[in-house]
Formats: structure tokens, sequence, C-alpha cells
């Protein structure tokens, strides 16, 4: 058999660079294939915030954070809640990933180059007790130069590679099929598609002009996950998340359609945990799409009211920031697939943030003076173009006047006037003094204790109709799709397992197809800066396994 290289790898995202950018330090040849332009090399990762998870990180004990892996660790298993006969890989995988973040992963990071914003950010926090879902302190650290800044190391050595020879980039190469001899994946077969130059992320052409045949010693997937296919997300919605909601918008661009994982399965591959997802309930319409149904998610402070459709604040412990799944959860079962959050001016000033590379060009463009203005008076430019053209913000002088707007959005008037103002009322008078009954103005106030969100994140409590603190806004928010918790089983050498437990001979994945490692080594739900990292870790470890495997 003539192999054109040592190894294919299919996906050009964060973790087939990694793996790539691995197999060149071996000195491995690598057949890099991606069905899109090479405008998206990078993936989903070049759009992100570049959240990363770190524990007892050099950021954290800057800012006097005590954080240790017994505790990340405690997070992790509470929020994970394995209880499957098939979490004995996932489980492992979470195991060594906490293992990674607590121990050399910054300093990997840092060798090539990436740095963190200062102020550690604290993100998912859970709002229970110590051994259940969240993190018990912050964690998430924001790369300066957000997504780009993460994928430009590896891509910058994947040109390297090229350079040298050692790998060859095909884009356009769709993958259909993988090929095996004697139960053995030896190579791939698929469609070639027609040039296109649409810029990074826009639906590309699907016109076929060829067809390709290529052999390897060992096939990587890291195809990413079904977030862009709503038809799959409703097919595998599990009933603990409550009814399979009617209008979802994509955090992900249409190309990340689970085609692979099927490919995958039709061979052998044993594909887990599929009901295990991380949608964000706080999304809002992109005034300018790039993909179809383009969303983009809120990063907010704690201080929105957060409404469910008939304007009832949701439930303790269910604030902005908290507890993702169990906000979406209540959200469903309310009979209504959209939610409101309710603020005033003072508040988006300071509280309201997006998440994504292109909704934060200060961070992205490692530009100092720019993210120094976030702790000036005033709203960030990109939360101000929302809040101008975007469909769902409404902005008014008092409360009967937004009432009346929210109630003209939607379908129905749900919203009763005199009941959500005495609503609001109480909460503000609960502002009055430095303590309080109301769970959400103790967070506030806890909150306000630490230094990075007192500076960055958090206002100081005060009545939201205050007129001096307005005007009032109103935003209604859908359900976003974005990241597939389950996936591919693989080991600790990132091989593909089938149902057996078996090897998959000559196949390996990483990344969001195999559920960031082992098939889904987050359980039922993320502790957040964990998929970039997943991405990451599990990409570096399917390229070195592979460069010790092949002859």
């Amino acid at each position: 058999m003539h192999e054109e290289a040592d190894v294919i790898i299919v996906g050009a995202g964060l973790a087939g660079l990694v793996a790539a950018a691995e197999l060149v330090s071996a000195g491995r040849k690598v057949i890099l294939l991606d069905q899109e332009p090479e405008a998206s090399m990078g993936g989903q990762a070049f759009w992100s915030f570049g959240g990363i998870f770190l524990v007892n990180s050099p950021e954290q004990r800057r800012m006097g954070i005590k954080d240790s892996h017994d505790l990340a660790l405690q997070d992790w298993l509470g929020s994970a809640g394995f209880d499957r006969e098939e979490d004995c890989w996932p489980r492992r995988w979470a195991e060594a990933y906490v293992n990674f973040a607590s121990g050399e992963k910054h300093a990997w990071l840092y060798e090539r180059g990436i740095r963190f914003f200062p102020f550690v950010q604290w993100a998912e926090r859970g709002g229970s007790l110590a051994t259940d879902h969240g993190n018990s302190v912050p964690r998430f650290h924001v790369t300066w130069g957000t997504g780009p800044g993460i994928i430009e190391p590896f891509v910058r050595r994947v040109r390297e590679g090229e350079q040298q020879g050692l790998i060859s980039l095909r884009f356009r190469h769709r993958v259909t099929a993988l090929s095996m001899s004697e139960g053995v994946v030896n190579g791939v077969e698929g469609d070639v598609l027609e040039p296109d130059t649409v810029s990074r992320g826009m639906a590309s052409s699907r016109k076929v002009i060829g067809d390709f045949s290529l052999k390897a010693q060992a096939v990587i997937v890291t195809a990413g996950g079904i977030g862009g296919n709503h038809d799959l997300v409703r097919q595998n919605w599990p009933a603990r998340l409550g009814p399979v909601p009617k209008h979802l918008i994509s955090g992900v661009p249409d190309h990340v359609d689970g085609r692979m994982l099927e490919i995958v399965a039709r061979n052998g591959g044993h594909l887990i945990n599929p009901d295990r997802m991380w949608h964000y309930p706080e999304g809002i319409h992109n005034y300018a799409s790039i993909w179809p149904l383009h969303g983009i998610r809120i990063l907010a402070g704690p201080s929105p009211l957060w409404l469910d459709a008939r304007g009832h604040r949701l439930p303790i412990p269910l604030f902005p920031g908290f507890d993702t799944l169990a906000t979406l959860k209540h959200i469903t079962t309310s009979g209504y697939d959209y939610s409101w959050f309710l603020l005033n001016d003072r508040i988006i000033k300071r509280e309201f943030a997006l998440s994504g590379s292109e909704q934060n060009p200060d961070l992205t463009g490692r530009n100092i003076p720019l993210v120094l203005s976030r702790v000036l008076p005033g709203i960030p430019a990109p939360v101000q173009a929302f809040k101008r053209k975007g469909t769902d913000f409404i902005v008014k002088r008092n409360l009967p006047d937004l009432v009346r707007a929210m109630n003209e959005m939607t379908e129905e008037p749900l919203i009763d006037l005199v009941e959500l103002q005495q609503e609001i009322v109480a909460r503000d008078r609960e502002i009055r003094n430095p303590f309080s009954k109301d769970a959400q103005v103790m967070a506030i106030r806890g909150m306000r204790g630490y230094l990075g969100d007192r500076l960055f994140r958090v206002t100081k409590p005060h009545r939201l109709l205050d007129p001096a603190a307005g005007p009032l806004i109103a935003v209604r928010l859908s359900i976003l799709t974005r990241k597939t918790l389950g996936g591919l089983k693989t080991d600790l050498a990132a091989r593909v397992l089938q149902a057996d437990d078996q090897p998959l001979p000559g196949l390996y994945a990483a990344g969001e197809i195999a559920g960031f490692g082992g098939g889904g080594m987050h359980g039922y739900r993320s502790l957040e800066g964990t998929f970039l990292g997943g991405c990451i870790f599990s990409g570096r470890t399917a390229g070195r396994a592979v460069a010790q495997a092949i002859i």
C-alpha cells in the first residue's frame, strides 16, 4: 500500500492544529484536511473569547486566589456528575485534564507565547453546596489576543511544517468515508469541493468537483461537534433539559454539523453520551450575522434581574453567570423558549460583555489603552452597538413603557406591569442596608469582595428604578447552541474505542468530536474555559501518541 503521509488529520480546528504541531515536532509527515476554505483555519476557536481553565496559576496567586488540584477536582467531579457505566474513560480523562491544568499547562502555553489578561474571571459559579456544580474560585483566564491568540502559535508551527515539507494542507476536502483493510483504518476518502473565497465562518459552496482517496498509517479525526446542526441538537436533546426548544440560534457556524461522528460510528467507533450538551440561555441575535441564525452570548455580571417569559424572577441560584444548564432547564420547562434580562444603564456600563473574539477588539487586538478604558465611564463600543442596533434590546425611560415594548416584541403579551413593578420595588428595598435576605443582592455584595469583579464586572448595588441610573433596559434572550459534551469514546492515548472497549486500529480522535477526551470528560456540565483547553490537551495527547505509535 502506498502511503501519502504518516498521518492524516481530519479537521483544521484547534485540536487538529495542536496534533499537527506535535507531529511536526516529531518529524512526521502529515496531511491536514478540512472541508472549509483556508480562511476558516482554526475553526471555532478563532471566534472564542479565549477563556482557559487554569488551576493555581501565577495570575490567580497575584489576585490572592487560593486554588489547588484537590479543590479543582472536587469542583469538576461535582459538576460532571459521572453516573454511567460508560463514564469510565470520561472520568479518567477528567482526572488527567485537571492534573494538566494544575500542573504543566500554564508553563507549556507560556512557552508557546500565549499570555493572559491579569484579572482572572469567575465563570459558572454554581451557587449551591461545595460538592455540587460550579467553580469555587475564579479560574477563567482570558487569553491576551482572545481566540486568535490561542490558535496563533499552533498555526505558526503548522506553517513552519509546511515550509519544511512535513505538512500538506488540503482545504476544500470533505471526508465521506474511512478506508479500512483487515479491520485497520488506513486512510480516508471523500469529495473535493470547488474553491470558495467566502470570509471566515460564512457558508461555503458544497459543489463537488472531484474526489480523493488518501492513505496513511494513522488517522486523527478532529472535526468538531453538532452545534451548527439544529436537527441533530433536537434529536439528541435530553428530557432532563426540558422540552426541545422551538427556536434556537447558533453560536457556531453551520459547518459544525456532526458528519464525522456518523462516519466514524459506521466504521465501529463507539459514540457515547450524545445527550450531553452545553447550550447557553443568554443568546441574542447578531445584528451583523456571519453564519445562519448567528447568535452572540451575553456575559453578564450578577445585577440584571433574570425574568422568565411572564416576567417572573428566576429562582435561586439562577442568577447571571451561576448555573447555565439549570437556568436552561427552568426556561424550557416554563412553556416558552426565551427569557429576559432587566437592568439599567448603570449596570450595562459595568456588567455587560459579549462573548467572542470579534466582540472584544481591545483584548483581541492586544490594545492596552483600549482595555484600560473598560474601567472608565461609558458602555463598551460593541455592547453599545448591540444596544442601538440589536433586535433584542429595548430602552425606555420608565417601567410602563418598557413593559409595553416587551409585550409588543413577543407573540403574547405575557408580562403584567403591576406584578413586575411589585417585584422590582421589593428587590430595591433590600438595597438600603449592607445586608439582605434577597439572595441575588447578597451575591452581588459578596462578589464585590473579589478585586477582579469589583474593578471590571460588578457595579455597586443600587436601586434598579433609581432615575439617576436609567434609562431602563430589557434584553430578550434566546437559547444559543454551542458544544457537544459527548462524543467518540477514546482511551488515554486518544485511540478511538469500539463498543467492547478495544481500540479501532489506526484511528484516533481529539477535541469536541471526542467529547474533549474519552467521549465526554465534562460529564453533564462544564466549568467553562475547558473547551479550548480540552482541544489543546486532547490534540496534544493524540499527536504525541500517534508520533510514537507509527513506524
